[in-house]
Order: C-alpha cells, then sequence, then structure tokens
C-alpha cells in the first residue's frame, strides 16, 4: 500500500500510531524502543504519530485526528467508549493495510471496562458536576468488535521486545512469534519458585497470558493478570486454588476485573466464584496490592 503523504520515491513503508480510550502507555512503549526505535525509522516511515509528533508525512502537515493515509501498517491503543471513536476506527481500518492492536485497552476494553458490569450514568454522576455535557457509551470494547484485526499484542502496558518482534514480522512478511504459554512458563525460566506453592500467596500466573517476564512473581507477588487471559484459562481449577489461598467470592471477583475485566475468557468467574462458596475454608478478604 503507497501513501500519498511522501514521496513517490521512498521506498519505505509507512507506519500510523492510533489513541482511542487509554493512558498512552502503550504508545510510549514504542517511544521507549529508543536505540532500536533510529533502526526501525530506517525500514519504516513514520507518517501518523500525534505521541510523537503533530505533523504527519514528509511534507510536514499538521496531522489530523483520523489520519490522511493510506498506511502499510497501523498500530492501534484504546478501546472505544463514544460513538465518534466508533465512527474514526472505521476510517483508519479503511486506511490501513495491516492493523495491529495494543494493549489491555485495545484488546480487551481495558480497565474502563469496569462500566460493563454498572450502569454509566452512575458513575457520571459521581465524578462530574455536570454530567449531562459529557457523551460516552455505556461499554468500553475492543477494537475487535467493531473493526477486523489482523494480529493483537496484549499487555498494561505491552513489552517493548514483542512490539519490535511484531512489526519486524511485518516487515519480514511472516507470522510474529508472540509465545501462547503462561507466566507460570516465564517463572520457571528465570528461576523463580512458585509464589502458590511455596506461600500459598494467590497468583494468576497459571491463566495469565506470557509477555510480562513474571516481575511481579520475581518480587514475591502473585501476578496480575496484567497480559489477560491465555487462549483457554481452567477458570474453574483457578478459582478453586485461588478460594484455597484465602481468597472469598469477592476478592475473586475483584481479582479479575482488572485490566482486562471485560476479556470472554473471564466472563465465568462470578458463577465459578459462587460455586465454591460451600467450600468449608475459613476466608478472608485479601486485596493484593499492585507494584509500583
Amino acid at each position: 500500500m503507497a501513501t500519498e503523504a511522501g514521496p513517490a520515491t521512498d521506498p519505505r513503508p509507512t507506519l500510523a500510531v492510533w489513541k482511542f480510550a487509554s493512558c498512552d502507555g502503550c504508545q510510549l512503549t514504542l517511544l521507549d524502543c529508543e536505540d532500536e526505535l533510529l533502526d526501525l525509522t530506517e525500514r519504516v516511515r513514520i507518517d501518523h504519530f500525534l505521541e510523537m509528533t503533530p505533523v504527519e508525512g514528509a511534507g510536514g502537515e499538521r496531522a489530523r485526528l483520523d489520519g490522511r493515509g493510506p498506511y502499510d501498517l497501523s498500530l492501534v491503543e484504546g478501546s472505544i467508549t463514544t460513538a465518534e471513536d466508533a465512527e474514526r476506527i472505521q476510517r483508519i481500518r479503511s486506511v490501513s493495510g495491516y492493523l495491529v492492536t495494543i494493549g489491555a485497552c485495545a484488546t480487551a476494553g481495558g480497565i474502563q471496562a469496569l462500566r460493563n458490569f454498572a450502569e454509566v450514568d452512575e458513575f457520571l454522576a459521581a465524578v462530574y458536576a455536570q454530567p449531562e455535557y459529557i457523551s460516552t457509551l455505556d461499554t468500553s470494547t475492543p477494537i475487535s468488535a467493531h473493526v477486523p484485526v489482523d494480529f493483537e499484542l496484549r499487555g498494561c502496558p505491552i513489552d517493548r521486545r514483542q512490539l519490535l518482534e511484531v512489526i519486524t514480522a511485518y516487515l519480514a512478511g511472516r507470522k510474529p512469534r508472540i509465545p501462547s504459554h503462561s507466566v507460570c512458563f516465564e517463572c520457571k525460566r528465570r528461576g523463580t519458585t512458585c509464589i502458590t506453592v511455596a506461600h500459598g500467596t494467590p497468583c494468576l500466573g497459571p491463566v495469565t497470558h506470557a509477555g510480562c517476564g513474571a516481575i511481579c512473581p520475581a518480587y514475591g507477588r502473585g501476578c496480575y493478570g496484567c497480559f489477560g487471559p491465555t487462549s483457554r484459562p481452567n477458570l474453574r481449577s483457578m478459582v478453586a486454588q485461588l478460594r484455597h489461598d484465602g481468597m472469598s467470592e469477592r476478592d475473586i471477583q475483584r481479582v479479575f476485573r482488572t485490566f482486562n475485566a471485560a476479556s470472554p475468557e473471564y466472563a465465568p468467574v462470578p458463577d465459578l466464584a459462587a460455586e465454591e462458596q460451600d467450600s468449608p475454608r475459613t476466608t478472608t478478604e485479601i486485596r493484593p496490592e499492585r507494584p509500583a
């Protein structure tokens, strides 16, 4: 796909980076590539990236929110939470040859998808002095709920090395080599003793997609599920283990309703947690803290 913004003699494919409802952390991961980013720009031309520059393309024109295009590769961060965004993602899909969603917001709706389990008007009334001026949807949904997505890169935020792998794979015309195993594999690889087995610490590692390097367990804290569910999580066994480790039904629901709260794989959790209530073990409420 050629771009209208750059000179016809530039053979590099064009890259665009987009933001929807999100914190910008996954976009910043690309900028955090630093030395690799310099090498990357020799292979691709970054035509649209408002986090980096307010201009677009080789001509230096001011960038529009929905871009100009067309673009060979688009990286999309954030979830869809407004009617305007639902329209804008359609435009972005139409000008993107290959579209990759990056981060928990774009792949699962993000932590803002907590609204999906409550009345959004109650949140608006609690947060805003004049909620009548706020226009928003009742739900926060992933990009894939609105347009076809070519690849999803999970994480909150995404891993820098995995991002580079996705871009490199696109340039090489191959499938990205992103592991599909759980965080437990990463603990084994770095020689981390299982904190659940050794200390009875509640941990979502067995049902969480790898990619973080098992940072939390390495520092004695349970996995919080930042990278979302594995492809086939054994939730029944996971809920039973969390109950065994002292978590109440409320705790179990809360620990799954964070960065990837609206992941369809997690939908059975409330019912499973309720089923485990007949366990004779006395439970106490445990609220794991997210590492700073």
